[in-house]
Formats: structure tokens, sequence, C-alpha cells
């Protein structure tokens, strides 16, 4: 069984909607032997709080239960360059310019580094910009949700 990490755009479709919060709520239940919280979608859930209360709101519901289990994934210093070299092909191979992507796609490529060094499933709706990550790292594994 693989060991999954989900992406921020099911975090956020889960506080803004029932809909997203029960799917997201029934593959945890399906999974939680196997699911782990990436330290750049906690920091990007995180960051999208309002306010103080918000962010620890957020914290308490979506980040905290991830670090009492010890199940938070942190990106190496290799996965920090790992995440270089996926944007300096994307570049070479003429699919990006160089300085023309967003921070979030920087972010998409770290995370998709760091899931490829621990071995892990990344659990996303973004399948556009992962296919397109994967077409120049194909060792990295994501899949749509909700999987199994």
């Amino acid at each position: 069984m693989p060991a999954f990490i989900v992406d921020t755009n099911l975090y956020v479709a889960a506080i803004r909607s029932d809909a997203g919060n029960e799917a997201l709520a029934g593959f945890q239940r399906r999974f939680a032997p196997f699911l782990f919280q990436h330290s750049t979608v906690a920091q990007e859930i995180l960051s999208g709080a309002k306010d103080e209360a918000a962010y620890r709101d957020f914290a308490e519901d979506w980040v905290e239960p991830f670090e009492a289990l010890g199940r938070v994934i942190t990106p190496s210093h290799a996965a920090w360059t790992r995440a270089a070299l996926i944007l300096t092909r994307l570049v070479q191979s003429g699919v990006r310019s160089p300085g023309g992507y967003t921070r979030g796609f920087l972010n998409d490529c770290l995370i998709a580094a760091s899931a490829r060094e621990s071995g892990f499933t990344l659990v996303t709706a973004d399948a556009v910009d992962f296919a397109l990550i994967r077409s120049v790292e194909p060792r990295f594994h994501f899949t749509g949700p909700w999987p199994g």
C-alpha cells in the first residue's frame, strides 16, 4: 500500500465546502495509516488564514493531527535542489521560461521532489501541473482524488 500526501487544493476544497470536507474525511478514514502531511502543504494551508483565529483553527484541524502522530514530511536539501532541477528541465524543454512560474508552481515542484524522494504518492486535483512535472520527473507519482 502506498503512503499518501494530500495536496493543498483538496484541503482548500474541504475548508470551502461540505462536499469537499466529506470527501477528504472519507479518504482519511479509509487510509489513515498511510496518510502524511507535507510541510509545504501545511504552509500553504496556514497561509490562507485571514487572521490569527483562523490560523489557529486551520492548524488545529489540518496540521496538528499529523504533527501529533509524527507524520510530517519536510523537504530535505536534496529535495530543494531536485525541485530546482525540475524547473531547469522545464525551462530547457521550453515549457517554462526562466522565472516564468509562480511561487505555487515552485511549491508544487518541491512537493513532487520530496514525495519522489520519500516514496509517497501525491493525491491532487491539479493533474495538469503535476503531469507537467512528471514529464521531467518520471519517478514522481500522483493520483487524482480519491484513490482506492
